[in-house]
């Protein structure tokens, strides 16, 4: 099931630049002690946690962010704190962005089915919820079908099935999007709805001309000119394109660039060692690249491992048999490299000619094997 075997996502990040002073009010039920509230949102590559204490139902969060931002508040019912919460059960969860003014939440039960009122991007975020609701349930309903399935009998036409049936869901969730850009082109949602039929893995072409559905106003806002400096970024490194160098520390610290595999296809191979669906790819790349090594064929693989954790990354290259080239700047989401080629989602790859020119992308599966195959005469 390719959402459960491809992605590991970077947070979304924010979207402006401007300082955004919010206050939250809320009120779920007759909820009280030792029940809490937490909320949790990103600056930049942390994890920002604040809790507000409920008395019969009430809290109140209020706070500064740099730009609007993508939040989630979480109800703990029995005061455990949230890294304790049960994850193998549904958690009560709803999405807010942090945004100037006083954003309201009611509900006379459950904070997920709570009414968000107060502030504009917020309240179109609850009506998006809805218009996208086919979506959301199509997504839930095929998770559930996969994971009734027993290990044993998710076959090879199993998983063909569930990857049809999922293609079919984004091409109706593309075409959605597409709608309410036009439909809202002042709307903050649009610009969510565009990253959103971006996915992991965007396409300049598809997305270059929904940009330009956007109101004039929007794209010149600051959301809009980093939006598209973000389109010029996925641009540049289109198929098609040649590959931007770079040179980073491989695991004896010696500095090894793109350009000195010029010559040689090149498995440009975006990982981490934390990254579990990274992982379950490896022995496929691993495979490729044993069949076709001595064939003017190698891998560059950049690693997305964390600050101080060269350890993990050196031990999942011995585990994982990836024998190969390996380079990293341990910088997690703001590796260089992977900023350059706009990688917002991994296990994700780029194959390269020997004239430094891409040629594929996001070769996953057998796709990697079959496609080397086609350039050296071999399928």
């Amino acid at each position: 099931m390719k959402k459960l075997i491809l992605l590991a996502l970077v947070a979304a990040p924010s979207l402006l630049f401007a300082q955004e002073n919010f206050v939250i009010k809320g009120k779920v039920g007759s909820i009280d002690a030792p029940a809490k509230i937490f909320l949790t949102y990103r600056e930049g590559t942390n994890t920002i946690t604040d809790s507000s204490a409920v008395k019969n139902g009430a809290f109140d969060f209020k706070g500064q962010v740099k730009d609007i931002t993508y939040a989630s508040i979480v109800v703990d019912y029995k005061g455990v704190g949230i890294q304790n919460l049960d994850r193998k059960v549904q958690q009560d969860v709803l999405v807010v962005y942090l945004v100037n003014g006083t954003t309201d939440i009611k509900s006379a039960d459950s904070l997920s089915k709570a009414k968000v009122t107060g502030t504009k991007v917020n309240e179109d975020n609850q009506k998006f919820k809805v218009y996208t609701r086919s979506i959301a349930d199509a997504n839930k309903a095929l998770d559930a079908e996969y994971e009734a399935t027993p290990s044993e009998k998710r076959t090879k036409e199993f998983n063909d099935y569930i990857d049809k049936k999922e293609d079919s869901i984004s091409v109706k969730e593309r075409a959605l999007d597409s709608l309410y850009i036009q439909a809202n082109p002042d709307s903050y949602m649009s610009l969510q709805a565009l990253r959103g039929m971006g996915g992991p893995y965007p396409n300049y072409t598809q997305l270059a001309p929904e940009f330009e559905k956007l109101s004039p106003a929007l794209r010149a806002s600051n959301a809009g000119v980093k939006y598209k400096k973000y389109l010029d970024v996925i641009k540049s490194v289109s198929v098609g394109e040649m590959a931007p160098d770079f040179a980073q520390p491989d695991t004896n610290g010696t500095m090894v660039s793109l350009s000195s595999f010029k010559g040689k296809y090149v498995l440009l191979d975006f990982w981490a060692s934390w990254c579990g669906p990274c992982r379950a790819e490896n022995p496929n790349v691993v495979k490729a690249f044993n069949t076709y090594k001595g064939k003017n064929f190698t891998i560059l693989s950049v690693s997305l491992d964390r600050p101080g954790k060269k350890d993990n990354w050196l031990k999942a290259i011995h585990k994982d048999g990836l024998a190969w080239n390996h380079v990293s700047d341990l910088k997690f989401w703001d590796n260089d490299a992977a900023k350059l080629y706009g990688i917002q989602a991994i296990p994700q790859n780029l194959l390269i000619d020997p004239s430094g020119k891409i040629i594929a992308k996001d070769l996953f599966g057998d796709a990697l094997e079959k496609k080397l195959g086609e350039i050296f005469g071999t399928m």
